[in-house]
């Protein structure tokens, strides 16, 4: 294998990894989970006032418990389909387009 497919097999490596790590998915259903888990926790013990003001629905606790429950299922998404790793490109010179 010569020098110049190393380097275009380890660029597609990184590239595949990259992609993996940067998964929008994965994204969102991390940013969902820990804010489903904060909102949670302050909609566990509610003020008076809060209840009030939600005309008795304690808001945060079902918000938290839904974005809880949006985060886990992006999650699962990325862990059962995962990214399929991009299909090497033919890279001969000259054959841009083709």
């Amino acid at each position: 294998m010569s020098e110049l497919q190393r380097e275009v097999s380890e660029l597609e490596k990184k590239s595949a990894t990259a992609a993996r790590l940067f998964d929008i998915r994965r994204i969102i259903g991390g940013l969902f989970t820990l804010y489903g888990v904060i909102v949670t926790i302050a909609g566990i013990n509610p003020s008076d006032a809060d209840l009030k003001k939600a005309e008795g629905v304690n808001i945060n606790l079902w918000t938290g418990l839904g974005m809880l429950a949006l985060g886990l299922f992006f999650l699962v998404w990325l862990w059962l389909r995962p990214l399929a790793p991009p299909a090497p490109e033919d890279s001969r010179p000259g054959q841009e387009g083709v």
